[in-house]
């Protein structure tokens, strides 16, 4: 399953956690608008993505922000450096200026 986001192929949507994996990447926090299209919460990145999305502070933001579920999608980058992972990120959150 894949889903793209701005210039990139991510992983997901999915429903559940258990479906991430704890490695370098960039994740999209997304809801199912009523017109059944994704619409994304919230962008982050991390060295370790399960347990950043299980953990996250913005939680509360996107519970306040979700319409019809939550769904998280990744990019993992094993490839790239901190710096590489927060310019994905910033550019990401630049095009779709999520609500989180």
């Amino acid at each position: 399953m894949a889903i793209r986001i701005g210039s990139y192929n991510f992983e997901g949507p999915y429903m559940n956690t258990s479906d991430l994996y704890d490695r370098a990447g960039v994740y999209a926090i997304l809801t199912l608008t009523w017109a059944g299209n994704y619409e994304v919460v919230d962008i982050g990145e991390s060295a370790t993505v399960r347990s950043r999305v299980e953990t996250h502070d913005r939680q509360p933001c996107w519970q306040r922000n979700a319409k019809q579920g939550l769904y998280c999608a990744v990019l993992y980058t094993p490839h790239l450096q901190d710096d590489g992972r927060r310019s994905i990120e910033q550019s990401l959150r630049d095009q779709f200026t999520p609500a989180c």
